[in-house]
Order: structure tokens, then C-alpha cells, then sequence
């Protein structure tokens, strides 16, 4: 390292080393002022857009014909939670409506199109529930089989034991009902109990 003894020396390095490298160390100023106003200004988008998207979802779900409202919406949104949030209030609304192939629509909609683990774990439970209702058994027990986080193991082990109950299939469906009340689904949902305590009687009374 080059030592400057007097003060001349120093203001005369400093000089030089302005003349060199000015134009890069002004470039470089510029440039992490530019990035550092870039990054607020892609924050302050960010929150903006997200306002707007909840301020949006507010407004379809308080519509009263979300169901005819939601493709327009998920087209709109469909970078977002939103979409997906959309597509569950449709679903639950062409349920209610009886229009189970609607409801499936966007159920799949769900599946194929959200990044968080837990709604699309969401989303295929409730896509399973529809299928079965539509009559289709195998395809909904398939969707039950699809990977999804621990946590929701034991309501699609409750929703397999449902499917297999309708089949006639009570060995079946009280496996079921046991490997979900092995995972704790009793905990939060009672009936389940019932429903194996009732399938165990109906053993024992055959």
C-alpha cells in the first residue's frame, strides 16, 4: 500500500484518482441511487397491485352471480391467490347450483394453476368430494392419491373412507376411517368418530 507523507501528496493523489476514476465512481452512484428508487418503486407496485387485486375479489364475491363473473375474474387475476380464491367461491356456488361439472372445472382450475401447497391440497380434496358425486369413484380416489402435505392426510383418508362407504364397501371404508382417526382427524371432527364407531356395530351385528 502507497503511504503519502505530507498533505500535498494526499490532495494530489485524491485529485488523480478523481481524474481516473470519476466518470466510473459517478456511473456507479447513479446506478445503485437508480437501483435502490427501482426496488422501492417494484415494492410500491407490488402493494398497489395487490390492493387492487383484493379490492377486486371483494367486489366479486359480494356480486351476487359470482359463479358467471368468475372466468372473467381468474382471467384477470390469474397471477395471484386470488384467482385461485375465486375459483373455490365459484366452485362452492355451482355446487350449491348443482352443477357439478362447473364445479369440477374450476376445482381443476385450482389444481393446476396454484403454487401454494396447502390450497391446492385444498382444492383437491374438494375436486375429490365433486368427483364423487359425479359418480366417479376411481377418478376421485386417483386425486386423493396425489401427493399433499401431511397435514391433510387425514381428511382424504375420512373422504376415501366416504367413497368406499358408497361403493358398498364397508371393510374398506372403515380402514379408511381408521388410518384418518390414526392421523388425528377426530380431533377436529367428531363425526368421524361416529362413522367408525357406527361401521363397527354394523360388524358386530353381522
Amino acid at each position: 500500500m502507497e503511504i503519502y507523507s505530507t498533505e500535498e501528496q494526499q490532495a494530489e493523489a485524491i485529485k488523480r484518482f478523481f481524474r481516473e476514476n470519476g466518470i466510473s465512481l459517478a456511473l456507479g452512484i447513479v446506478l445503485g441511487l437508480g437501483g435502490l428508487y427501482g426496488w422501492k418503486a417494484y415494492n410500491a407496485h407490488q402493494i398497489s397491485s395487490a390492493e387492487a387485486a383484493s379490492d377486486a375479489f371483494n367486489k366479486y364475491v359480494e356480486n351476487d352471480d359470482v359463479l358467471a363473473n368468475s372466468d372473467a375474474f381468474i382471467k384477470d387475476n390469474a397471477d395471484s391467490n386470488y384467482a385461485v380464491l375465486a375459483a373455490f367461491v365459484a366452485a362452492k356456488k355451482a355446487v350449491e347450483e348443482k352443477q357439478l361439472d362447473k364445479a369440477a372445472e374450476k376445482l381443476n382450475w385450482a389444481v393446476d394453476n396454484v403454487k401454494n401447497d396447502e390450497l391446492k391440497a385444498t382444492a383437491l380434496l374438494r375436486l375429490a368430494r365433486v368427483q364423487a358425486a359425479q359418480g366417479q369413484a376411481e377418478q376421485a380416489l386417483a386425486t386423493l392419491a396425489k401427493a399433499m402435505p401431511a397435514s391433510f392426510a387425514a381428511q382424504a383418508a375420512e373422504i376415501k373412507g366416504d367413497i368406499k362407504l358408497a361403493q358398498g364397501d364397508s371393510e374398506a371404508a372403515r380402514a379408511a376411517y381408521q388410518e384418518a382417526v390414526d392421523q388425528g382427524g377426530a380431533d377436529n371432527n367428531p363425526l368421524l368418530q361416529v362413522k367408525l364407531d357406527d361401521l363397527a356395530k354394523a360388524a358386530s351385528v353381522n
